[in-house]
């Protein structure tokens, strides 16, 4: 039996030849490895990459897009309505994973991906050319919104979607190739934190008000297209929809037989993703509580950014050779073990240096824990609903646990007066997820 007929622990399949009238149903077989992995990677990740650097820029330069569009007499009122529209746009995310999710399950994985980053390019271009409160008035606020609902309508479908087509290129490597995923979250946040270093390094800070902000999403419009190039022309991952695919109903499968499953992904996801939205917040951290410059605080995002994008693959390797939960649930006890401490440090030594190093540590510790995350969410869904199922957990752990993190650790802050409250945020969010991969031992069979 050759390495392409052995059942596959992930319940993918390659479409063969029809069998002829009369005759038994073939065995379902595995994907076979696609021609170009490299190819595959890139065009799953791209648009992943390019959300996240629309988010990450969105928060990182929450204190411009107040001022511009949410004016207020206190400067910090404004950056909490900036985030709560970046918060907002996270609560139409689960309905675009179930539309656009259903979609890619039932239409072809390549068919919703080309899709989602149409819909996020139109989303950046709104926000880039968006005239500012002074010019339009209400109607400016109003553009924002609706520019961050169609990016988090995009989104909701392209987690799914992007993370069954990476692991639909090599089953037996399904958490490294997953791993790209998040990688690729690391690379956008990155390239934006590189982004807001160079300008508020270079652009003075009244330019920076006026339209040095609207740089980086101007640079995210080129890359949409590009993006949207590379996906056309990749193959179409072959999914085993099952023997009547015209009457694929992927939701309804979704809600009948895969609640289990829509609780262990999403729980798994919930430390992580509240950990990327306080590495995002930590730099406007910085400046307001602290007193720290901006430049150097936002540097503190390049250091993270480049563990997130190189480590999360070696961890996804790992994962593949040692297993994914004996690697996941240490990390996250030594995330809820150590943030408070790392909190109180940062209080304690408000000074470059020791944002710098709490925010490596935090990085680290992130990577070890959601290098393999990807796959562990994929194994808890069959592979006929796997892009909703995905879309769905995903995005309604996100829209409940990140989007809202910097909105809600910038109120503990105000309304506590403890700069560590976001701490004690994080630790009670790492008890939910040891407790969701424990069920996923338990009931998925998940390693």
């Amino acid at each position: 039996m050759n390495p392409a007929q052995k059942a596959s622990p992930i319940g993918t399949a390659v479409a063969g030849p029809k069998p002829s009238a009369g005759a038994p149903s073939p065995k379902r077989t595995p994907p076979q490895k696609m021609a170009s992995p490299v190819r595959g990677i890139a065009a799953a990740t791209i648009g992943n990459a390019l959300e996240w650097f629309d988010m990450s820029i969105y928060a990182l330069l929450a204190i411009y897009i107040g001022r511009n569009f949410f004016p207020s007499d206190n400067p910090a009122t404004g950056v909490i309505q900036a985030f709560a529209v970046f918060g907002a746009s996270y609560l139409i995310r689960p309905l675009g994973g179930l539309v656009l999710g259903s979609y890619a399950d039932r239409k072809g994985l390549k068919k919703g991906l080309m899709l989602t980053i149409r819909l996020m390019v139109l989303g950046t271009a709104l926000i880039a050319f968006m005239p500012n409160y002074d010019s339009i008035g209400i109607l400016a606020p109003l553009g924002i919104i609706v520019a961050r609902l169609i990016q988090g309508f995009s989104a909701g479908g392209e987690f799914g979607a992007a993370t069954s087509y990476l692991i639909a290129q090599n089953s037996e490597r399904r958490g490294f190739l997953g791993s790209f995923q998040f990688a690729s979250q690391g690379l956008g946040s990155l390239t934006a934190a590189i982004f807001v270093v160079a300008l508020t390094t270079v652009v003075s800070n009244e330019d920076m008000m006026s339209w040095g902000w609207r740089i980086p999403f101007v640079f995210g419009l080129l890359v949409g297209p590009a993006g949207y190039y590379i996906r056309k022309f990749v193959d179409e991952a072959p999914i085993d929809h099952g023997p009547d695919p015209e009457r694929h109903e992927p939701i309804r499968d979704l809600f009948k037989s895969q609640k289990v499953g829509i609780l262990i992904a999403g729980g798994a996801l919930v430390v992580s993703t509240a950990m990327s939205f306080i590495l995002d917040y930590m730099p406007t951290f910085g400046i307001q509580q602290l007193g720290l410059p901006k430049s150097s605080s936002f540097f503190c995002l390049v250091l993270t950014g480049i563990i997130l994008t190189f480590g999360t693959p070696m961890v996804g390797h790992l994962s593949d050779k040692y297993g994914r939960t004996k690697i996941m649930i240490p990390a996250a006890c030594a995330i809820g073990i150590s943030v408070i401490p790392l909190f109180l440090w940062l209080n304690a030594g408000r000074t470059f240096f020791v944002l710098a190093s709490v925010m490596v540590i935090l990085a680290l510790l992130k990577a070890i824990y959601f290098g393999a995350l990807p796959s562990v969410m994929s194994d808890a869904f069959p592979a006929r609903a796997r892009a909703t199922g995905l879309s769905f957990s995903y995005n309604t752990a996100v829209a409940v646990f990140g989007g809202f993190t910097p909105m809600i650790a910038a109120f503990l802050v105000q309304a506590t007066g403890q700069n560590m409250s976001p701490g004690y945020y994080i630790a009670a969010l790492s008890c939910l997820s040891i407790v969701a991969l424990s069920c996923g031992l338990k009931y998925r069979g998940i390693r």
